[in-house]
């Protein structure tokens, strides 16, 4: 997974709170192989009608909502079920961040394993920021910030999951990169305590 510190796109608000996992990828397209995409699986029932068509009024499918990669919700998104699938939904339609005044644990920590940034604001910068999508934002890791058509807003981000991005880390590289610090406390505990290893052969 390809780190990143800068990016600039569409941000687009879907101003509805409690939007959760089982919303965000429907479990009946779960099995499809994440090869295959999910991106057309993003937001499916809410999306389409109930034969399928999609609905022209639903946000997401305005014509100014094309090729947004920031998605701008209310609280409590991602909340539900523990599925990593949601997460894979909104990558694969291109979406870089999504920027709410909360989130669901689980979801936002699959989020970071993945590139996707949950970006945390204020209720008040939310509001502002939904008033006047659709707008061109930047978004900087580094500095917390958002940039949004003269809005200048911060968002809270845990330090380790801003590194994770930065550097495009998942949990397994995180815990790699103490390696060194690893391998030296088995190697003193082995010498502390030897009984505790099988004799070798």
């Amino acid at each position: 997974m390809a780190g990143w510190t800068r990016h600039s796109g569409r941000a687009f608000a879907l101003a509805i709170d409690n939007i959760d996992t089982d919303q965000l990828i429907p479990a009946r397209f779960m099995a499809t192989p994440r090869a295959q995409g999910y991106g057309q699986y993003l937001l499916h029932d809410m999306r389409h009608d109930a034969d399928g068509r999609p609905d022209p009024d639903f946000a997401l499918n305005r014509p100014e909502a094309e090729g947004a990669s920031i998605l701008i919700a209310r609280r409590n998104f991602g909340s539900g079920s523990s599925r990593e699938a949601a997460v894979y939904a909104l990558v694969d339609a291109g979406f870089r961040c999504v920027i709410a005044p909360s989130f669901g644990d689980i979801f936002a920590a699959n989020a970071v394993n993945n590139g996707l940034l949950p970006a945390r604001v204020s209720e008040a910068m939310l509001e502002a920021l939904i008033a006047a999508a659709p707008l061109d934002a930047t978004i900087d890791l580094e500095a917390g910030s958002i940039d949004a058509g003269g809005i200048n807003a911060t968002f809270d981000l845990k330090a380790t999951w801003r590194m994770k991005l930065i550097k495009g880390w998942d949990d397994i590289d995180l815990t790699a990169s103490h390696h060194a610090e690893i391998a030296a406390y088995a190697k003193a505990r082995r010498a502390d305590r030897p009984w505790l290893w099988p004799p070798a052969g």
